[in-house]
């Protein structure tokens, strides 16, 4: 069996390999809950970019190891001390390029969504060929509670997948967080199946794939060319929505409660001293 060849920062972060033509990427920091880092996201970029221009590659796999699929992009460990103007246009940068390492994926591409999944491993997985869940998987899209606007597409993608009503429901303010079976009802993911069958089904679809010669494409009829465009529009507003004084106070409070003071302590500071920096934004 064969794997990709990765940097060794990638290859501490994931697992590969290939097997009748599909590859397979397993995020392996089960520890840190497969959350995406710099470090984290960086592997991904390296191995979808590598996958892409190897012949050998026909489809591609998606997966978590450990109780987790992803628990999302881990802001700590993303965000960094600097003037307000760098940090903004360094946010529009990172959220972009996060999602543009699955819109310019040219292989067809499965997410096995091995437990739960948060925040933007839900929205990218959505900018697959096709989801498949374990029934123990849960979705969610915190980001109203977070106070920011969505992202990965989710804003022009979620109504044409969901329908309106389920959109609203998992972006707006109720913030739903359906498990596996609500979610194949609204139309999130395309299958279900038992934990411990998850990857013989995904290798399944994937060898089907690879045999009937199945294109790149997304899912709703979405269009590359629409989700880059909405991608770079929400990364402005997300952006936009970091410097905002309620998302600085959540997040101080949310980093003090989980004992984190450092992140709580930059955030605190930033939020406190906004009326001055805002001017120089």
């Amino acid at each position: 069996m064969d794997s990709l060849s990765l940097s060794n920062i990638a290859a501490s972060h994931l697992l590969t390999s290939i097997k009748n033509d599909v590859l397979t990427i397993t995020m392996n920091r089960p520890h840190k809950l497969n959350g995406w880092t710099m470090d984290m996201m960086e592997s991904l970029k390296e191995a979808f970019s590598i996958a892409n221009t190897n012949d050998n590659v026909k489809a591609i796999i998606l997966t978590g190891v450990g109780k987790y699929y992803s628990a999302g992009v881990n802001l700590a460990g993303t965000l960094k001390v600097m003037p307000p103007k760098a940090l903004h246009e360094l946010i529009v940068k990172n959220n972009q390029r996060l999602f543009e390492v699955f819109l310019n994926c040219n292989k067809p591409l499965l997410i096995a969504i091995n437990g739960p999944a948060i925040g933007a491993s839900v929205t990218s997985a959505t900018l697959a060929n096709r989801i498949v869940t374990a029934d123990n998987a849960t979705f969610s899209t915190p980001f109203s509670a977070l106070g920011i606007t969505p992202e990965g597409c989710s804003s022009y993608h979620f109504p044409r997948l969901l329908g309106e009503a389920n959109c609203q429901r998992m972006l707006g303010k109720e913030g739903w967080k359906p498990n596996a079976e609500e979610a194949l009802t609204a139309g999130l993911v395309q299958s279900v199946v038992p934990q411990p069958q998850l990857m013989e089904e995904a290798h399944r679809i994937a060898q089907n794939w690879v045999v009937n010669k199945e294109d790149r494409q997304f899912l709703a009829g979405s269009s590359l060319k629409e989700l880059q465009a909405a991608n770079a529009k929400e990364s402005v507003q997300l952006a936009d929505a970091f410097f905002s004084a309620a998302f600085l106070k959540n997040q101080a409070h949310f980093f003090f409660n989980k004992k984190k003071y450092a992140p709580s302590i930059t955030f605190f500071m930033l939020w406190a001293l906004r009326p001055l920096w805002a001017r120089f934004m």
